[in-house]
Order: C-alpha cells, then sequence, then structure tokens
C-alpha cells in the first residue's frame, strides 16, 4: 500500500468509534462517569450522554480525542469491548 493510502487509513481508523453501547460499557468498566469523561474531551456531559445514546455524534477533533480515550479503556477493559449480539 502507498503511503497516501495508509495516511489516509491511519485518519479514517483514528476516528472510528464503536457503537454507543460499547461506548457506554466501556466508561462504566473504567468507573467514570460522563462528567469525567466530558472534562477529560473538553465537552458538556450532555454531549457524552448523546453520544452514548447515539443521538449524536462528536465534531471531528472531538470525535478524535473520543476515539482515542475509548480505544486506551479498550486496551484496559478488553470485555467491555465486545458487542452484545441482539442487545441494541
Amino acid at each position: 500500500m502507498s503511503d497516501p493510502l495508509r495516511r489516509i487509513d491511519a485518519l479514517v481508523d483514528a476516528g472510528t468509534l464503536p457503537s454507543p453501547r460499547v461506548r457506554q460499557q466501556l466508561r462504566v468498566a473504567a468507573g467514570l462517569t460522563q462528567e469525567e469523561v466530558a472534562r477529560a474531551i473538553g465537552v458538556k456531559r450532555v454531549a457524552v450522554a448523546r453520544w452514548e445514546a447515539g443521538l449524536t455524534k462528536p465534531h471531528r477533533s472531538n470525535r478524535l480525542k473520543y476515539a482515542h480515550f475509548l480505544r486506551r479503556l479498550a486496551g484496559k477493559y478488553p470485555a467491555a469491548a465486545k458487542e452484545v449480539p441482539g442487545e441494541d
């Protein structure tokens, strides 16, 4: 794969978010509140609540920070990062 394609893949992967359910599972597994996540990312708590409910999606800069945060939690809590089939 050429270098420009790798850069494109890295950008796309960097902002990829798990399902809203998994987002919440990861936060809960880490023992964090929505307020704590919001402060870490630099948004209001209601934004995190809406992201976890699947009502809205974070804008690009927040999406990159949120995706990074969730990847770190997934590394620490792999069981929480799994989708549960049939639960939506």
